[in-house]
């Protein structure tokens, strides 16, 4: 992904990753806007993207309307429709 280019645009509908890959991440990450141990609990829901914000550098970052904190956008992926395999 090029610099200052998000994925998910103000107003898309995201999935919040599973609660493992959440953990790992909250292991792995060393540097700014760790995730809260209160974010965890939303693990594996659908939220709205409210605020694309963008660290220096090009670290993509969200807020989202249905989940508190700030995300990163290896934490998020795209919905998908119920019913698709």
């Amino acid at each position: 992904m090029p610099p200052y280019k998000e994925q998910f645009p103000k107003g898309s509908r995201v999935s919040i990753a599973p609660r493992a890959r959440l953990e790992d991440f909250r292991s792995t990450w060393h540097f700014h806007h760790p995730l809260a141990p209160e974010q965890l609990p939303f693990a594996g829901r659908e939220a709205t993207v409210q605020e694309v914000m963008f660290y220096h550098g090009g670290d993509v970052l969200y807020i989202l309307k249905d989940a508190p904190g700030i995300w990163h956008e290896a934490c998020l992926t795209d919905v998908v429709p119920k019913g698709a395999a």
